[in-house]
């Protein structure tokens, strides 16, 4: 739960809230609201997201081994539900302990730099045109947390 929103109910054991508090809670209220319809979207379109991006990674390293290119996909699809997990709760920290500081020694360790940043590429072009602006404007800060600890690290 986002903290501020915690820092709230805990308030509210001791008195009503205040109107700019009931405020904060109806924006966090509408803000839970859209994030699981992105998540919920995410979930239901993986396939749909994934299979395109697939296709144009072969196209793009027809000398990469299978399994390399694989490991790769299956890593951004981590990342895009951490992401989605991370955006439900509002809760960068999350991402970042729960994936990112685990994948970065994978990415760097197995140097699929290249590869990882190439499915980066190919997964926003996708995102685009399968989510509103508006959807991916909350799932953004999320993949872009992803993408700079995954990948400008290991340049």
């Amino acid at each position: 739960m986002h903290p501020k929103i915690e820092a709230l109910i805990e308030e509210a054991e001791n008195r009503y809230l205040k109107p700019e508090e009931i405020e904060s809670f109806k924006q966090y209220a509408i803000l839970i609201a859209q994030s699981l319809k992105v998540y919920e979207s995410l979930r239901d379109k993986e396939i749909e997201i994934f299979q395109p991006v697939a296709d144009k990674l072969v196209i793009a390293f027809p000398q990469t081994e299978k399994e390399i290119l694989e490991k790769v996909l299956k890593h951004w699809l981590m990342v895009l539900r951490y992401c989605a997990m991370a955006m439900l709760l509002n809760d960068r920290e999350y991402l970042q302990r729960h994936l990112l500081d685990w994948l970065k020694g994978l990415v760097q360790t197995h140097q699929t730099t290249e590869i990882e940043a190439k499915v980066y590429e190919f997964l926003q072009e996708r995102l685009k045109e399968l989510l509103s602006p508006q959807a991916l404007a909350l799932l953004q800060p999320f993949l872009e947390q992803a993408r700079s600890t995954l990948l400008e690290a290991n340049s």
